[in-house]
């Protein structure tokens, strides 16, 4: 998708973006509550600092009114020393600030980062599915510091600068009241300035976090290693490099106006300080000359005004700041606020042995009643509680299963024929709930898996799926992954049930090979053995297989079927089938066309019924019954 950067920014109505409302303010605090301690340290500094910092013009018209004219000099060095000792103590208790502060917002991103990364742990396959890696990536990175900028730096400015407003007014009250209102006469033109500018650059930094999302996730996607082969086979690095830098182009163009708009905002709070301040120091003159105050007063009051406009114009942008950094916050919450589709139970049954029975009672599933990706979180209009309160679904995709039932029962095999797209791996998908079906159960032992803690389903099933996933590690913790705890020993007899022994004994690091991402470094074959040899170290009770040989050359099947061969025994196996022998070892076919179970028996007893099975039998196997062909 092409589009300027105006284009992006426009996408964003500044009608709709919503104020700084209490609600998401409480939920941002709530962030820094656990830090409560650390705050009042950051507070008491800012009081220290801020009254340390109003002192030297006070020294200096003590030095400028009595010092000189009384010539005493002890009290010109006691002067020079407090200005000396001023700056000093300032820096060693801003070193605290800076330590407080880093500790606070360090501590934020890692709790922000440690919410959202549990939360989409726990969302389904199909937010996964729907969803571009680098988009995740974008809102556990970039969003997330931007919402720790918002409560430890943003905050610790705001604060000083409040303070310092407040504590600058109070002297100069003391020293000339009524400079001192003409010098505040000009606030609302500050005030005036940051509301107009806030509403901008809220509307340009989110337009900005979305072209940098779009931007990493085309980044992901192009340059992993699948998606690099990808580009390089149909020779689409032109296509490629001319849609990045669309993409960056847009980001340059929000970054360039956000530049803009944020220095016309500076230029207008200095020509509103240049204007209180000329007009002060004119009416100060007139004062100094008509002897109503000391030039003493006039110089304090001149330094004092750089410290008032200074903080005045600081918490103009400071407001800015803030809330365009609550951007940041909104991105995170919105996908903490997504509804989790597949929800633990509260009160599992406990499962402590388990035989293996799988039943599926008149299962009805349809991938609608899924919540889609990150398209699917409202942008705007937080409601009371501070939550995404419109999740948008997916567009209807009809019934992918409908009135499923059949059962497995203890260490009997199952295999799922039928045509492609028939929805046998959706299936299988329902068992270690990675999908939660819409009408209907499916059990194991009797429990429906709604009722069974996350825990207890991984412990029961184990699955080697049609593409392996390795992670870019070694051999050894790519297999420890299903056992963490498993031996060295433990590991090689899995190796050696899953034909891959040899081959790993052969590499020059062993155990210690790296596999390269996405284990890109092994072929076909070895990483399916891989795949066995992780799911015999787990030791489920249930085994499925999705078509788990389908892409491998002869002896890379061989090798693989044999492992499985041996997996399967005294398991319960819910096999996707694949090999004509796998269909003839099978206790129970199940025949399945159109998300339906059409038939169910054995392979002769489906052969006498002459139905759909025998159908499938005839075309794809009796042509060639010593070669492996792909069963559909």
């Amino acid at each position: 998708m092409n589009y300027s950067g105006y284009g992006a920014l426009m996408r964003y109505d500044e009608s709709q973006s919503p104020d700084i409302d209490r609600a998401l303010l409480r939920r941002v605090l709530s962030y820094a509550r656990p830090y409560r301690g650390h705050l009042v340290i950051v507070l008491a500094t800012i009081v220290v600092i801020t009254l340390l910092s109003l002192l030297p013009p006070l020294l200096m018209r003590q030095l400028i009114d009595v010092a000189i004219p009384e010539e005493d000099l002890g009290m010109v060095t006691l002067l020079g020393l407090a200005m000396v000792a001023v700056p000093l103590i300032n820096g060693i208790v801003g070193v605290l600030q800076r330590r407080e502060t880093a500790y606070i917002g360090e501590g934020i991103i890692h709790d922000l980062r440690r919410e959202l990364f549990d939360h989409l742990q726990s969302m389904s396959l199909g937010f996964f599915t729907n969803t571009k890696t680098g988009e995740l990536m974008s809102r556990l990175s970039s969003d997330v510091v931007g919402a720790q900028q918002a409560v430890s730096s943003t905050f610790v400015t705001l604060v000083s600068n409040l303070f310092a407003v407040v504590a600058t007014l109070l002297i100069m009250m003391r020293l000339e009241w009524r400079l001192t209102i003409l010098a505040v006469s000009i606030l609302p033109l500050f005030i005036i300035a940051s509301r107009q500018v806030g509403k901008r650059l809220r509307t340009i930094r989110r337009a900005q976090m979305e072209a940098n999302a779009e931007m990493t996730g085309m980044m992901q996607e192009t340059l992993s290693v699948s998606g690099a082969l990808l580009v390089k086979l149909f020779g689409r690095t032109a296509f490629e490099s001319s849609q990045f830098s669309s993409r960056a182009a847009t980001v340059r163009d929000l970054g360039v106006t956000q530049a803009v708009v944020g220095r016309w905002f500076f230029m207008a709070l200095g020509l509103v300080s240049a204007l209180g301040t000329a007009v002060t120091f004119w009416l100060g003159a007139v004062m100094v000359i008509n002897g109503d105050i000391t030039i003493g007063t006039i110089v304090a009051l001149s330094a004092y005004l750089a410290a008032l406009y200074g903080p005045l114009s600081s918490l103009a942008n400071a407001r800015v700041e803030f809330t365009t950094s609550l951007v940041s916050f909104e991105r995170v919450f919105e996908v903490i606020d997504l509804p989790v589709d597949v929800e633990p139970p509260t009160d599992p049954v406990p499962l402590t042995s388990i035989e293996g029975r799988v039943e599926f009672a008149d299962v009805w599933f349809s991938y609608d009643s899924s919540v889609s990706g990150l398209e699917s979180v409202r942008r705007f209009g937080w409601g009371d509680s501070g939550t995404v309160d419109d999740v948008v679904r997916r567009p209807s995709d009809g019934w992918v299963l409908e009135d499923v039932s059949f059962a497995v029962e203890p260490g009997k095999t199952v295999a799922l024929v039928g045509p492609s797209g028939a929805g046998k791996t959706t299936i299988t998908y329902l068992v270690p709930r990675l999908y939660d079906v819409s009408r209907g159960s499916v059990s194991i032992d009797g429990v429906d898996v709604r009722d069974l803690a996350p825990e207890t389903i991984a412990r029961a099933v184990g699955v080697v799926t049609q593409e392996t996933y390795l992670f870019h590690d070694t051999i050894e913790m790519n297999l420890r992954y299903a056992a963490p705890e498993a031996t060295t020993d433990e590991i090689l007899a899995a190796a050696e049930a899953a034909n891959i022994r040899d081959f790993i004994d052969s590499l020059p690091d062993g155990l210690q090979t790296r596999v390269g991402e996405r284990g890109y470094r092994l072929s076909g074959g070895e990483k399916q053995r891989m795949a066995i040899a992780r799911v015999i170290l787990k030791n489920p009770s249930i085994l499925i297989l999705d078509e788990a040989t389908s892409h491998l050359d002869a002896r890379s099947e061989a090798l693989v079927q044999e492992a499985l061969d041996g997996v399967m025994q005294n398991r319960t196996s819910l096999v996707i089938a694949h090999r004509l022998s796998t269909v003839l070892n099978a206790d129970r076919i199940v025949v399945v066309d159109g998300g339906r179970v059409a038939e169910t028996g054995t392979h002769g007893e489906l052969l006498v019924r002459n139905g759909l099975y025998a159908q499938l039998f005839e075309t794809q196997f009796r042509a060639a019954p010593e070669s492996p062909v792909a069963f559909p």
